[in-house]
């Protein structure tokens, strides 16, 4: 740990600039204000978050985005380590004596939070999705302290009753996410989803990230085509299917523009999990109702460690995020594993019967 406070840092690099550009964002009951030395950065951010911005009159998250060449660090950094599974060091960091700075190996953004205190500084225009990042964590931390669980999950939601989507690697929960909002559901997160108890009942809060998906996705789903010109969707579809879905281009996808105004909510009951745990050939689907407590295998589909970006309040111990809390808060929720072969369509009908019932 350096002996530095995370407000005396940024205040040491903000030191040379004036942040004299803002942007007000409200995501569900969250306020939260960007301030940047760059209206372009500003633009970016107005562009992606469109239907979350607001003004704000008080703010809960206070945020500056700095614009600069990426800024020199007086002491040294720790490598993070690569996930399991995993090889290339995306990352290193210090402890502050109140917060962290974390700096992206790749691009040579830094990040530094606590107490309140946020920055983004370095090459934020070439890295907006970055900064986008660093906004949608501040939130995501901001809801965790209130006692809620993340988890790795999509969501949808119809008249308020919402359905949580997880699943293994490459199970496809944003796919099937647009599906069933092709018959009529709302969209409620796309990869991060945050639950807690409240009165009795379970509701969960998404973050504004757009869904980010791949050509078989869009392909398979008249709602999105029109995101690829017609010239490459002919491309795509003269390849093999799976060499179609395994492309490594994406594609963000603007909930509202495509589906209309106030079709991106942040949150609503949960009122049940889905749990994708099939494969991608021609068996039938196939959907069942099971129990968690008895089917510990399927806590990794979904259970999701907060990560590097989050500081924990006082009260948050280990113990918050373990499995057997995640068991806990689950143990009313109809929880619904999908096998068998692949098939959206079939799925996102299942799905939407559960969340209308």
């Amino acid at each position: 740990m350096i002996k530095e406070t995370v407000k005396d840092t940024i205040e040491g690099l903000l030191s040379v600039y004036e942040l004299e550009h803002g942007l007000d964002l409200k995501f569900g009951n969250c306020s939260i204000r960007v301030r940047s030395n760059r209206q372009s950065l500003i633009d970016k951010l107005k562009n992606y978050f469109g239907p979350f911005v607001s003004k704000n009159a008080t703010c809960d998250i206070q945020i500056s985005a700095l614009e600069s060449s990426p800024p020199e660090i007086p002491f040294s950094l720790v490598v993070r380590q690569p996930d399991p599974g995993k090889t290339k060091i995306k990352e290193e960091y210090q402890y502050l004596t109140d917060g962290l700075l974390v700096r992206k190996r790749l691009t040579d953004m830094i990040f530094i939070f606590g107490e309140g205190n946020n920055l983004a500084i370095g090459p934020c225009l070439e890295n907006d999705n970055q900064v986008v990042n660093f906004i949608i964590n501040r939130f995501i931390q901001w809801i965790l302290n209130r006692k809620a669980l993340l988890l790795h999950a999509a969501a949808v939601s119809n008249n308020g009753a919402g359905l949580a989507i997880a699943g293994f690697s490459g199970m496809g929960k944003s796919t099937l996410a647009l599906q069933i909002m092709n018959l009529g559901s709302s969209f409620i997160s796309n990869d991060r989803l945050m639950v807690k108890s409240v009165d009795d009942e379970l509701r969960m809060y998404g973050v504004p990230k757009l869904p980010r998906i791949n050509p078989g996705t869009i392909l398979g789903n008249e709602r999105l085509k029109r995101i690829i010109p017609e010239e490459k969707q002919n491309q795509y579809l003269k390849l093999p299917g799976n060499e179609l879905w395994s492309l490594e281009e994406k594609y963000d996808v603007y909930i509202d523009q495509l589906y209309g105004e106030n079709t991106f909510e942040l949150e609503a009951s949960l009122s049940g999990l889905i749990i994708l745990n099939w494969v991608r050939n021609d068996d039938p689907v196939k959907i069942e109702k099971v129990s968690l407590e008895n089917r510990p295998d399927l806590l990794p589909a979904f259970v999701k460690d907060p990560g590097l970006f989050y500081e924990p309040d006082e009260h948050i111990t280990p113990e918050s995020f373990s499995k057997a809390a995640y068991l806990s808060l689950l143990k009313k929720c109809r929880v619904y594993e999908i096998t068998g072969g692949t098939d959206f369509e079939k799925a996102a009908k299942a799905c939407f019967e559960i969340l209308s019932g």
